[in-house]
């Protein structure tokens, strides 16, 4: 049998199995009308909490108009995988392991981004044999540094407190800068499949949820890094009952593993009207996340998969910064009225705490106002 022609650079090439096109179709690279060829290499590097991986996919559709036909990969831990999976933006998921160290070793880039200023992460991008690098790396004696002057401020954030609370600038508006993209900032990318929708379905079909009224999530996690995220039991079992009860929607609670046996209780004290959801996959998690018109959220993953999904959201902050989250135009921040709000601290002396002072009133009236809008 002759030799068959192989594209090497082209972006469907998988090299493990046949790509998406040979499947699809039975073509073969020499005349295969998808031939999408790649002309450099770009490697982004994000690894830390799944909730930031999501909100950096903002800078995917900048990328692709800056770099339209580079063959982009993108680093990150498993648990985040899954948020990058089927989106047409990322050429290829790298995960954080020895796939990775190999990779970087083999692969030359023209353009290397680093968004995280973790040691792990700068070990990469010092690693990584790159033209050009933006964002965040390691110096001689192994300290993470800023790679340009453009991520300098967001380094000074990373270390000083004060400079952090001083923000006013989102994310999103700090990583387009860092990453030299101009233009219009982009919500996150987030792609569901039609297996998702349909496991969604059979969740709404479970809790009784149908379409002739509205849906509200109330999202209880706020992770284990900062506890004190969390807003109040009586917080949320007031709203669910008023949300309902006042503007018709139907109530589902939403969260993880450490949320279970909490959202069982408000289930049961709400006398079934906030449903508990039960406990999903993170995909299968979107999904349910989808149904709703409207999620009440602290600044959690959540809060970024409501937003991708293009979902109003009502999102409470105390510890951390409402300055760096954008909500697209689609939602409304509520603050803690406390001078010490934005400390990211992981405990917490003062009582009443910051997210013990937001009003149920106050959330409620946000939640209100979206729904009617």
């Amino acid at each position: 049998m002759a030799e068959q022609k192989i594209s090497f650079d082209c972006r469907h090439y998988l090299g493990d199995r046949p790509c998406a096109p040979h499947k699809a179709e039975g073509v073969h690279c020499e005349s295969c009308s998808h031939y999408d060829p790649a002309d450099s290499q770009l490697l982004l590097i994000k690894l830390d909490a799944p909730g930031d991986v999501l909100r950096t996919t903002s800078l995917l559709p900048a990328i692709r108009k800056a770099y339209p036909q580079a063959f982009v990969s993108w680093i990150t831990k498993r648990e985040a995988e899954p948020l990058l999976a089927h989106n047409p933006y990322v050429d290829r998921i790298i995960p954080w392991d020895a796939t990775a160290s190999g990779l970087l070793a083999a692969c030359e880039f023209s353009l290397a981004i680093n968004l995280d200023t973790s040691l792990p992460s700068c070990a990469l991008a010092a690693s990584a044999r790159a033209e050009k690098k933006l964002g965040f790396t390691l110096n001689q004696f192994g300290q993470v540094i800023a790679a340009t002057p453009e991520a300098r401020h967001w380094l000074e954030m990373s270390v000083f407190d004060d400079v952090k609370k001083a923000n006013t600038l989102s994310y999103q508006a700090h990583m387009y800068q860092i990453a030299g993209l101009p233009g219009e900032i982009h919500p996150p990318q987030l792609v569901l499949e039609e297996k998702e929708r349909e496991y969604a379905s059979r969740v709404a079909a479970r809790l009784g949820i149908t379409s002739d009224r509205p849906v509200v999530g109330i999202n209880t996690g706020c992770g284990q890094r900062w506890p004190l995220k969390r807003w109040t039991n009586q917080g949320y079992a007031e709203l669910a009952k008023r949300v309902h009860e006042e503007l018709g929607a139907a109530v589902i609670l939403l969260g993880g593993p450490l949320e279970a046996e909490e959202n069982r209780r408000l289930e049961n004290e709400t006398k079934g009207i906030a449903r508990d959801s039960g406990q999903h996959s993170l995909r299968d998690f979107c999904g349910v996340v989808n149904l709703c018109d409207l999620v009440v959220t602290g600044d959690t993953l959540a809060l970024h998969i409501a937003v991708a999904l293009r979902k109003k959201v009502v999102s409470l902050f105390g510890p951390t910064s409402a300055s760096e989250i954008d909500l697209f135009g689609n939602g409304k921040k509520i603050v803690a009225p406390v001078d010490c709000v934005c400390c990211y601290n992981s405990d917490c002396d003062r009582a009443p705490s910051c997210m013990d002072v937001i009003k149920p009133d106050e959330v409620f009236s946000a939640v209100r106002a979206l729904l009617e809008s």
